[in-house]
């Protein structure tokens, strides 16, 4: 008799001979989740965190293939409900789709706890990264590998600002002009202006989902900053402000960063800003722990740390306070359209970067032939980025010092 046919007592008494494999161990809740503790959790995500390439859309891949189809911890719905606010909201979608998960297990404690855990790995990473450029950055070899490095990290900047722009403004015309003008107003005054990323948001508010009624004074915390104080109440100031311009991809800060990093504050010049970026490629996590090699290089073990709390702060603090209420932020017609016009603007600074920092980093013939063949290799094969870049860095060891 097939299976179906049995009566629901007889079901119970005799389950499918491939049951076990259906199920992973632990107890089987009533949303068909398998039960798990804290501790599991935050392994988990100490795990990706150490071991975890491949920015911010990879990340999410794991976190969906791990713990809702394998290990059946969340529903689809509940990851997928997660990835929406995480898009929605400012900051390193991977961190915060952590967090959410997090919350949903443990509430407060839980979000806290797992953003910390998936953060930390490659924290630690960098500050042993960064104590060794300070204290051997001068040597010949060193050089040489960001001299290879360097050409290649422009070329991912570039495809990842394609392929994001792309996804943000097929179909949009008025998208692609918001990115059009912030392009150009990046390369003319090699800066990222502010203004023009909240004016890209609200013209896309505006046009695709205008309000009943006018709000004013809701984004003054983005404005610019002073730049009087101690250096890590600047770190701390700075930073905390950049993390509301992750927007689509952790490459969103990088523009924002170059800014104020080295124009503004001047605390690094053009190729360490450029070697913070690959060393933030080059190990696994989010995109966006480059800040916490920036803050080693401006402040050492302090200027690390306070420089990573302040990215992350504001992104913990938006997602757990949207999370009771994300199903109304998740479906806002304005939030939506505020969003697609302010990613739309962040493609169009991080196009600008490459530009920019290309000037200064493809200088000779090959490193053009650097970032040709990186950029070339990114189109046609999958090749992961540290590969990629650590490829790249033995080239650089070939030929630096001989052009």
């Amino acid at each position: 008799m097939h299976y179906s046919n049995l009566s629901s007592s007889e079901r119970r008494r005799h389950p499918p001979a491939d049951e076990f494999l259906r199920v992973p161990l632990g107890q089987m809740s009533r949303n068909g989740t398998v039960e798990y503790t804290l501790k599991e959790l935050l392994l988990y995500f100490l795990r990706l965190g150490a071991c975890g390439f491949g920015g911010p859309i990879a990340l999410a891949g794991y976190i969906q293939r791990d713990l809702a189809a394998k290990r059946h911890w969340i529903t689809q719905d509940q990851y997928l409900r997660g990835l929406a606010l995480s898009q929605l909201a400012p900051g390193p979608l991977a961190v915060q789709l952590a967090i959410y998960i997090g919350y949903t297990k443990s509430r407060f404690l839980g979000g806290t706890l797992v953003g910390v855990a998936f953060v930390l790995p490659s924290f630690l990473m960098v500050v042993v990264l960064g104590f060794l450029y300070c204290n051997y950055g001068g040597l010949s070899f060193i050089k040489a590998l960001f001299y290879g490095i360097g050409p290649c990290v422009i070329a991912i900047i570039a495809q990842s600002a394609y392929r994001l722009s792309r996804a943000t403004c097929k179909g949009m015309g008025l998208c692609w002009v918001i990115f059009g003008t912030v392009f150009a107003a990046t390369v003319i005054t090699q800066s990222e202006m502010v203004w023009l990323l909240l004016l890209g948001g609200i013209l896309a508010l505006l046009i695709y989902a205008p309000p009943r009624f006018l709000f004013s004074g809701r984004f003054a915390l983005l404005l610019p900053l002073g730049t009087q104080g101690r250096t890590l109440l600047n770190i701390f100031l700075f930073f905390a402000k950049s993390s509301l311009f992750v927007f689509g991809s952790g490459l969103a800060i990088v523009p924002f960063l170059h800014t104020g990093v080295v124009q503004q504050f001047q605390w690094l010049n053009e190729k360490q800003f450029l070697d913070a970026v690959a060393v933030a490629m080059i190990t696994p996590g989010p995109l966006v722990i480059s800040v916490g090699f920036i803050g080693y290089l401006v402040g050492g073990l302090k200027g690390a740390t306070v420089a990573a709390v302040a990215i992350f702060l504001p992104v913990w603090l938006l997602t757990i306070a949207l999370v009771p209420s994300y199903e109304k932020v998740a479906k806002n017609r304005q939030v939506k359209a505020f969003v697609k016009g302010i990613t739309a603007a962040t493609c169009g600074a991080i196009a600008g970067a490459v530009i920019i920092l290309g000037r200064g980093t493809i200088k000779d013939i090959p490193t053009a032939l650097i970032a040709a063949g990186a950029l070339g290799a990114l189109t046609r094969f999958k090749i992961p980025e540290p590969l990629l870049i650590g490829t790249a860095g033995l080239l650089g060891l070939c030929t630096f010092g001989r052009v």
